[in-house]
């Protein structure tokens, strides 16, 4: 609607006996760069009632030809050539060398030989001016509106994958009176526990994308893949990218934030220095803000490192490595990874000096260090033989640190699970009732004389489709109800240690068992091996977490 105005008044103000031969206009902003204005093909969505010569850059190649098709050029008013004065002034520049006027219609059209254009100028130049101090304010009071917007604890766009979207009436009365609502975000169950598993895998598990992704799929019930906005494109399962997604989203920590991307740069992701996060947590976090703090760091310790047992799929590949991902190097805390001398196994870390010589572990680590498979898998079989599945393993759990014995809010989160199910229950209720007074009123309401047979047919039986739909969803919500209000299993008890009562007492050479075996065993304990070069030492550690029942069922395997 803008631009018809604009050429209107351009027309108004053109002098006597000129004319207006060809319509140079951009629909990007006018803050862009002169090379990234006019490039694209927005403007043939618009249905702009002008025909288009071009952009503003094809305007200043033809002023340059001999046979350009005007003498002038005209705009309605000086700030609409650029909203920034550097390329407004470049613009008027070219076209001055090139003997081309730029008019404009709010301003006094001289022309002559001997046109004073002093005052004219001065006075375009503080428009220019203006115009660009009047566009910053905005844009600085803008994004200030949205730091209070993200305090207040609103959400800017679509719920992420686990949260539904709480409207509440819009605080101003005049968008209220216009409809207008806000939202907070609440946890939507399954999926707000689907996150919570998913941060699990990621952050205590250390898997990859791709792996995670087939770890959820194996249960779609329970783990509901993400819905993208377009239903066409819909993969119908997980996949690592939507896994990935989820994991770098900093909103599940129960914090807003806000600029995490830069949208009118394609959507890349800003540096998360620059995120906005709301000053405290605004609604019901998903995971602890430490446990997205870890998982953020896992993508750099996994660099190039798979979980997978087998060699890699790359043709030269002569062997591979039982307990690649697992061993750490304690200097850098970075992966070793697998290489091999004269037929035997080594882990080895050689820090990239054009790559790491700024960290300040660098001049502290060796050139290269290297330890033999052969040694930590004994002493990772003796670990696993005098503190995992020995008699007295309890002892061991008491004097170890308290915070690395149990899991914190355990108790909290399933507290909140469970509020999170009823409320959807209640929800789905509701909705249930209104759809049978729907169905007792007659589907037209009011109206229902009005609508023929068949189409009243029609209503009520899909008013009875979607009445059996969440009917199912709601038996289905209900189970996972009574599931969290069960008695847990012995394995599930409040005291995690009882979680070792669940392990068998063997006496196992792991270095006689499979790799493939080994590495589930490794995965499902969360296996943590840290070299010390400096003192020649060890440090090993698993985690037993409630939900690995398929690692202690391997176990069992082993005993038998």
């Amino acid at each position: 609607m803008s631009l018809p105005r604009q050429l209107r008044n351009a027309r108004a103000a053109l002098p006597a006996g000129w004319v207006i031969v060809a319509h140079f206009y951009d629909v990007e902003s006018g803050r862009k760069e002169l090379h990234e204005r006019g490039n694209s093909l927005a403007h043939q969505n618009l249905k702009i009632p002008i025909p288009r010569d071009g952009s503003v850059t094809d305007l200043l190649k033809e002023a340059q030809r001999p046979n350009r098709r005007f003498a002038a050029v005209i705009c309605e008013s000086i700030e609409r050539i650029a909203r920034r004065t550097y390329f407004g002034t470049k613009i008027e520049y070219e076209l001055e060398q090139a003997g081309i006027a730029l008019c404009a219609a709010d301003e006094p059209i001289v022309t002559g030989p001997r046109a004073k254009l002093a005052t004219p100028t001065l006075t375009r130049r503080i428009k220019q001016a203006v115009s660009e101090w009047y566009v910053l304010q905005m844009l600085e009071l803008s994004w200030d509106g949205f730091i209070e917007h993200i305090s207040q604890g609103w959400n800017v766009g679509k719920p992420p994958y686990g949260y539904l979207a709480e409207k509440v009436p819009h605080p101003v009365p005049a968008r209220r009176a216009e409809g207008r609502t806000k939202h907070r975000l609440i946890p939507d169950p399954p999926r707000a526990s689907a996150v919570t598993f998913i941060f699990q895998l990621r952050g205590l598990d250390k898997l990859g994308y791709d792996a995670i992704a087939d770890r959820l799929n194996l249960d779609l019930a329970a783990y509901p893949p993400p819905e993208p906005t377009r239903p066409d494109v819909a993969l119908g399962c997980w996949s690592g990218s939507a896994v990935r997604e989820i994991l770098r989203n900093p909103k599940y920590t129960g914090y807003q934030v806000w600029n995490r991307r830069a949208m009118k740069k394609g959507g890349r992701y800003n540096d998360p220095k620059d995120w906005v996060w709301s000053p405290r947590p605004v609604h019901e976090p998903l995971v602890t803000k430490e446990l997205f703090d870890a998982v953020s760091t896992v993508g750099r310790k996994r660099q190039r490192s798979r979980t997978t047992h087998g060699a890699n799929a790359h043709p030269a590949t002569k062997r591979s490595y039982v307990l690649r991902s697992y061993v750490y190097c304690d200097t850098c805390d970075r992966r070793m990874f697998g290489k091999s001398r004269h037929q035997i196994s080594y882990y080895a870390c050689q820090p990239d000096p054009n790559e790491h010589r700024d960290q300040p572990w660098f001049p502290d680590h060796p050139k290269s260090l290297w330890i033999r498979e052969q040694i930590l898998i004994a002493s990772i079989s003796r670990f696993f033989a005098t503190r995992i599945f020995v008699l007295d393993r309890r002892s061991h759990l008491r004097a170890a640190p308290k915070g690395a014995r149990s899991a914190d809010g355990a108790g909290d989160r399933i507290a909140k699970e469970r509020a999170a199910l009823g409320r959807t229950i209640s929800a789905i209720g509701q909705r249930q009732a209104r759809l049978i007074r729907t169905l007792a009123d007659g589907p037209g309401g009011h109206e229902a004389s009005d609508l023929h047979p068949d189409q009243e047919k029609q209503l009520r039986d899909a008013i009875q489709r979607e009445h059996a739909v969440l009917g199912a969803q709601r038996e289905q919500l209900a189970e996972q109800l009574a599931h969290l209000r069960a008695p847990k299993q012995a394995v599930r008890a409040a005291d995690n240690a009882a979680l070792l009562d669940a392990l068998p007492h063997l006496d196992v050479d792991l270095a006689l068992v499979p790799e493939e075996i080994q590495r589930r065993l490794y995965g499902a304990f969360g296996l943590e091996v840290r070299y010390s070069r400096p003192h020649e030492e060890l440090t090993l550690r698993v985690t037993i977490p409630d939900y690995r029942l398929d690692g202690l069922l391997l176990a069992h395997e082993l005993e038998q």
